[in-house]
């Protein structure tokens, strides 16, 4: 399993407002060792973000209530605390073209992509 200097596994915030997708991928990046923090919408994230220390990743989805995902990316850029942390949207949308982010999932999500791309913006290799 990967660690940091300080030997802490790298953490990935899940912003996604359904229920089972959120909590099934929390689940699976927790089996492969990262440490994962859901959050139900982008209100939600920036909340948590605002008091924890700023994640090695997030993973968000677009279209939530309260918060949606183009609006919290928009927040998060404008944050230098938060700006640098790279972004995965996994989303139902096909047309890519109005997301910022460093990548782009479209759900049903292919687990062995999510994985593959997570490792690679956590810079570990992947979990047997």
């Amino acid at each position: 399993m990967h660690r940091d200097e300080e030997g802490v596994a790298p953490a990935i915030l899940v912003v996604e407002d359904d229920e089972d997708a959120r909590e099934a991928m929390v689940a699976l990046l927790q089996m492969k060792g990262y440490r994962a923090v859901p959050a139900g919408n982008g209100r939600e994230a920036l909340d948590y973000l605002e008091e924890a220390p700023a994640p090695d990743l997030i993973i968000l989805d677009l279209w939530m209530p309260v918060m949606d995902g183009w609006h919290f990316r928009s927040e998060q850029i404008k944050n230098p605390r938060l700006a640098h942390i790279p972004v995965i949207v996994v989303t139902a949308l096909s047309d890519r073209a109005d997301v910022d982010a460093n990548e782009v999932i479209i759900k049903p999500v292919d687990v062995d992509r999510l994985l593959s791309t997570v490792d690679h913006y956590c810079r570990r290799g992947p979990t047997p």
